[in-house]
């Protein structure tokens, strides 16, 4: 699934084509991702200019000149295709800009969405208005606050998006290795000394994989088809039974779900 660093290199890949640009045409060549599309979509996105590309979370921005923001979420498997050389069975939306960049959301899975939303009402729109903070404006001070009381382990906490926004499976496996802390340890038991290498861990761990392009492990792409190569880095995820730097080995839970990989030998 596209996490943060995921959307961050989707969104900056946008950017350098979309940025300033007038969107000449829409098509939406279904009714439907994970939800409805918008019925006026077409309408309100026809003739627009992007007049910026940001990021929350999981979700990428885009903003037009008309005062609407196209939200999308890439879900488990979806990607932006710059100028692709053919249309695909999942292509599910089109986009051409005024200079002839042709955009396609590309989504076999179709758990993604496509929202439009007032941006001056964005702050208010409920999927946004629940997040909490972005984990690169982090601090360990708040997230004591945060997760103050709480008796689940650190590793659930973490992917709760209400106490901490865009952290994904793959990137707080990978945090908590680096911070020595055990996943199943209770959030509100960890005391400051210990998040505050949590904090700066999980920062770290998110801007490394940004630059390296994110992770590509099955199906994403950048909007340019190139592959992430942050999974050339992973102390943990995917690697049961294999060493640990520590002389130990890594091992795989399961939590609320989800695979959790760790070191039990120096993760305490």
């Amino acid at each position: 699934m596209p996490e943060l660093p995921e959307v961050e290199t989707t969104v900056r890949g946008l950017s350098r084509v979309l940025d300033g640009r007038r969107i000449a045409s829409v098509e939406a060549r279904r009714p439907d991702l994970r939800r409805p599309l918008p019925v006026d979509l077409g309408q309100r996105l026809t003739g627009a200019r992007v007049i910026h590309l940001h990021r929350r979370a999981k979700y990428g921005l885009i903003d037009t000149d008309r005062g609407d923001t196209l939200i999308f979420h890439l879900g488990m498997s979806g990607r932006w295709r710059i100028n692709p050389s053919e249309i695909e069975k999942h292509d599910h939306l089109l986009i051409r800009t005024d200079d002839g960049t042709r955009l396609a959301l590309n989504d076999p899975r179709r758990f993604g969405s496509l929202d439009l939303v007032p941006t001056a009402q964005l702050a208010e729109w409920p999927p946004l208005a629940a997040l909490g903070p972005e984990p690169l404006d982090l601090t360990a001070q708040e997230l004591r606050r945060r997760l103050n009381g709480r008796s689940a382990s650190i590793k659930l906490l973490l992917l709760n998006q209400g106490i901490v926004a865009g952290l994904g499976n793959i990137y707080v496996c990978e945090a908590l290795y680096r911070a020595r802390i055990h996943p199943n340890r209770p959030g509100g038991s960890l005391s400051l000394d210990r998040l505050k290498r949590l904090v700066p861990a999980i920062k770290d761990v998110i801007q490394e994989a940004i630059d390296a392009g994110g992770s590509t492990l099955r199906d994403f792409a950048s909007p340019e088809g190139e592959l992430g190569y942050f999974s050339n880095s992973f102390a943990v995820y995917g690697r049961e039974g294999l060493a640990c730097g520590c002389g130990g080995t890594v091992r795989r839970i399961v939590q609320g779900g989800r695979s959790t990989f760790y070191c039990a030998r120096c993760q305490r």
